[in-house]
């Protein structure tokens, strides 16, 4: 289970904090991703983080303004996020791949085997 936290509103220019607890007894084996989805959009790939932490993957888009980070003694995962815009207003989604894939398997849509229920993050202008 994964258990997505830390949204809310804020203007642009702000920053953010989203958490995800993850409830798997080895959660250092599991590649873990954060996605979005706005309205009237398709959801799309944000940010990757391999089980070590070693490798990190962001979309051209957050490149530079987010940070994706993870604690595996915390069983967390957390994506930064500052300058805000209002574009990157979404319900964001973390994600995790089944134990010991590799981190390419959280970048798309159709790879992660488990989805967090969603944290909305609003950037007013």
């Amino acid at each position: 289970q994964l258990q997505a936290s830390g949204g809310g509103l804020v203007q642009a220019g702000g920053s953010l904090r989203l958490s995800c607890a993850a409830s798997v007894s080895t959660f250092e084996s599991y590649a873990m991703g954060w996605f979005r989805q706005a309205p009237g959009k398709e959801r799309e790939f944000v940010a990757a983080i391999s089980w070590s932490g070693g490798s990190t993957w962001y979309a051209d888009s957050v490149k530079g303004r987010f940070t994706i980070s993870r604690d595996n003694a915390k069983n967390t995962v957390d994506l930064q996020m500052n300058s805000l815009k209002p574009e990157d207003t979404a319900v964001y989604y973390c994600a995790a791949s089944r134990p010991d894939e590799p981190i390419v398997v959280v970048t798309t849509t159709g790879g992660p085997a488990y989805w967090g229920q969603g944290t909305q993050v609003t950037v007013s202008s």
